[in-house]
């Protein structure tokens, strides 16, 4: 009998291994709930004891808090990067609104309801909650205030602006669980009508088909066309 292979085991840097972990956390948070972060679950996904992935996060409860913080961080990147190479912020603008209510945001929309929801008992959870509504505050806030600045916005308080435009797509997220399909386009559009009127925008500013919108970090320019 020819003897067993055994399979090479990979060694990985405990910054890498970590990462893995995180990523692997925040797919499965995505798609199944942020109840389905434990660390037996995460272990069973990398085909690894519980007790590694707990060598890293003493607790499920700071996996959870991680993997939100991951999903939610990579989608303000994607949505409202912080390093915008070309475009207008009127366009950086308008492409963050075509993005954030189109359909394939529904899963992170849901994340922030599972989050939110179970951050009530949870601390290490709710203080990761706290801090990416603070860092999505501070995003929107530094594009308005560049905005106003190129005297493409007019407002008095960037701040307070972007504070209704997050509260007005917070109801929408609220939805996400409801029939999205089927929503009027008036309601699907509140946020960026909020931001029209707030900073002094004609009506349609951020959906007319003929304004080209920056896509994030490859620094490439889409058509409104190309919305999800």
């Amino acid at each position: 009998m020819p003897p067993s292979v055994q399979r090479k085991r990979i060694r990985r840097t405990p910054a890498a291994r970590r990462a893995e972990i995180v990523g692997t956390a925040a797919a499965v948070a995505l798609a199944e709930g942020l109840e389905c972060v434990t660390l037996r679950r995460i272990g069973e996904e990398l085909g690894v004891r519980p007790g590694l992935i707990s060598h890293y996060f003493p607790s499920a409860d700071d996996l959870m808090a991680e993997a939100f913080g991951s999903a939610a961080g990579a989608e303000l990147d994607s949505l409202l990067p912080a390093e915008r190479a070309q475009g207008t912020p009127t366009l950086h603008l308008g492409w963050f609104f075509a993005r954030a209510s189109g359909e394939s945001y529904d899963n992170i929309s849901r994340l922030w309801i599972n989050a939110r929801h179970l951050s009530r008992d949870r601390t290490v959870l709710r203080d990761r909650v706290a801090e990416q509504e603070a860092a999505w505050r501070e995003r929107l806030t530094g594009l308005i205030r560049a905005g106003v600045d190129r005297n493409e916005f007019r407002t008095d308080d960037p701040y307070m602006t972007s504070l209704q435009i997050l509260v007005a797509l917070d109801g929408l997220e609220a939805q996400a669980n409801s029939d999205t399909l089927n929503r009027p386009a008036a309601v699907s559009r509140m946020a960026a009508t909020t931001a029209e009127r707030e900073l002094g925008l004609p009506e349609g500013a951020f959906t007319r088909t003929d304004a080209p919108l920056a896509a994030p970090l490859t620094g490439q320019v889409v058509s409104s066309h190309s919305r999800p």
